[in-house]
């Protein structure tokens, strides 16, 4: 395989009664190795759920129906939707981590943070003695700059501050040296201190550990810091994919100006928030044409009636927008 982690044609739909509704479309994505690659867009655009279609924790009624998601681990080529529970279970935590949108939910109260640490490791290196593990937690705990990582292992997490748990999280997620990280909303709810602090450590620990890192966010601010390549995506679709920098200084689809709009707008002469009318479509509530269209200053007749194809409009820059390309989806 080329990329680390290929995905092809994937497909997610859910339950609504007896209807099926169609949640993700046609995703393509290519994750390179050593690689950091953004995947941004407002909340209930297919983010989070593409990231838990990787590992196989797509939550009832929601499945994948369509593609294939190609990963090449240490040893072997393999499509992760074929995989068993069993196998999956082996890649889950080793080969690929996932650091999840809330920390305060995402550690279990009852039990403190050297248990869970611990727990990590032995589920992948059963053959490890209490003290190594004891030994490799406490590395980890330095390697995130958590202060007093003997004290904080002999906590429980409500103990704890938000920031200190966020660490905790990515100490977990990287116990086992995995290749790929997949990050949701890393630094959600945290202050801007400590997210810059976040974002620096993971970036460290890439080079470090030479980890490609997925990051989701809605945070622009967090993929021009951390990215080299972006996706956006709009209503299960992606709308936009290029490098950082086309991303931010050749900026394509509407959508992706509004969002860079909203971040810029206060810094303008009116100090005036800009912010993008309406709202993401619901899951099988999207027009036939393209998905932005309602939301659109640039609309034009034939995007209510047409979905646009998702072309190259520069070389490695693709974008579904009329405005570009006369293609329409078959």
């Amino acid at each position: 395989m080329k990329n680390l982690l290929e995905i092809r044609n994937l497909k997610i739909t859910t339950l609504r009664g007896r209807e099926t509704v169609h949640l993700l479309n046609q995703v393509d994505l290519d994750i390179r190795k050593k690689c950091s690659f953004g995947i941004v867009g407002e909340s209930g655009c297919g983010k989070s759920i593409t990231a838990n279609a990787v590992l196989g924790l797509l939550p009832y009624p929601l499945r994948v129906s369509e593609g294939s998601i190609r990963y090449e681990s240490k040893n072997d080529e393999m499509d992760l939707l074929s995989l068993d529970a069993k196998a999956l279970r082996a890649v889950r935590g080793r080969e690929i981590s996932m650091i999840f949108q809330e920390p305060m939910t995402s550690l279990d109260p009852i039990f403190t943070v050297e248990m869970q640490m611990f727990e990590a490791l032995s589920f992948h290196h059963p053959e490890m003695s209490r003290s190594a593990m004891r030994e490799r937690a406490l590395e980890m705990l330095h390697r995130v700059n958590i202060p007093r990582p003997e004290q904080t292992l002999a906590s429980y997490p409500h103990q704890l501050s938000g920031g200190q748990l966020q660490r905790i999280m990515i100490a977990i997620a990287l116990i086992n040296d995995p290749r790929l990280l997949l990050a949701d909303e890393p630094t959600t709810a945290l202050d801007v201190t400590i997210q810059a602090q976040i974002l620096r450590l993971m970036n460290d620990l890439k080079e470090q550990n030479d980890t490609s890192i997925v990051m989701i966010t809605h945070d622009l601010g967090v993929i021009a810091e951390t990215c080299e390549e972006v996706a956006v995506f709009y209503a299960g679709q992606i709308v936009e994919q290029a490098d950082v920098a086309a991303i931010f200084h050749e900026t394509a689809h509407p959508y992706t100006h509004g969002l860079l709009q909203a971040v810029t707008s206060l810094g303008g002469a009116e100090r005036k928030l800009y912010t993008i009318p309406g709202i993401v479509p619901p899951g099988g509530q999207w027009s036939r044409g393209c998905r932005f269209a309602d939301r659109c200053s640039r609309c034009m007749e034939k995007c209510k009636e047409m979905m646009p194809a998702l072309t190259e409009v520069s070389p490695g820059h693709r974008c579904r927008c009329f405005l570009h390309s006369e293609e329409a989806e078959s």
